[in-house]
C-alpha cells in the first residue's frame, strides 16, 4: 500500500472531496506523486484517508413546460393505485387520469400509472435523482401535446399534494 505524506494526503482528500472520479485520482497520484496504484488500492486508499467520494452531479432538471423522456423502468409488478387525479379543464388535453402507486417502484422517489385521453396507457416515475421517466405500454407510443400537458398538470397537482 501506498504511504503518502501528510501534504499528499491533505492534497488527496481535497480532489476526492471535489468530486475527482477514481481512476482520475489513480492518474493523479502518479503524476503529482509517483505513486502507481491499482483502482482497488486506490479505493483502499480513499477509504483509509476517511473521504467519501462524491456522486456525480445529476443533470439539472429540465425547465417547464417539461415532457417527461422515456426511461426504462419494470412495467411488471405495478401495484393497484391510491387514487385517480382527473385533470382541470383548460388544458386541451382529453380525459387524462393519473394515479399513484401505493408501493413505490425500485429506484424511485415516487411512480405511478397514466391513461390517455385515447386509452393508451404508460407507467410514469421520478428517480431517486428528480428525473421524470414514462414508460408506454406499447413500444413507439407518444401521446399527443395536449395529452402530455394534461399528465404534466395532474402529477404536478397529485405530487404537491405528496409534498414534493
Amino acid at each position: 500500500m501506498a504511504t503518502l505524506t501528510t501534504e499528499q494526503q491533505a492534497t488527496a482528500r481535497q480532489w476526492i472531496a471535489e468530486g475527482m472520479k477514481i481512476s482520475d485520482f489513480q492518474r493523479r497520484l502518479e503524476t503529482d506523486f509517483a505513486v502507481k496504484l491499482t483502482y482497488m488500492e486506490a479505493r483502499f486508499l480513499i477509504d483509509d484517508l476517511k473521504v467519501i467520494p462524491k456522486d456525480p452531479e445529476p443533470p439539472a432538471p429540465p425547465v417547464a413546460p417539461a415532457v417527461p423522456p422515456a426511461a426504462s423502468a419494470p412495467s411488471a409488478g405495478t401495484v393497484e393505485p391510491d387514487e385517480v387525479v382527473p385533470p382541470e379543464g383548460g388544458l386541451g388535453g382529453g380525459d387524462v387520469q393519473v394515479t399513484v402507486d401505493a408501493v413505490t417502484r425500485p429506484n424511485a422517489m415516487v411512480s405511478g400509472r397514466v391513461r390517455f385521453s385515447d386509452g393508451k396507457g404508460a407507467a410514469w416515475l421520478i428517480d431517486t435523482y428528480g428525473r421524470p421517466g414514462l414508460v408506454a405500454d406499447e413500444k413507439g407510443y407518444r401521446p399527443s401535446q395536449p395529452d402530455l400537458m394534461a399528465f404534466q398538470a395532474s402529477l404536478e397537482r397529485e405530487l404537491a399534494k405528496l409534498g414534493f
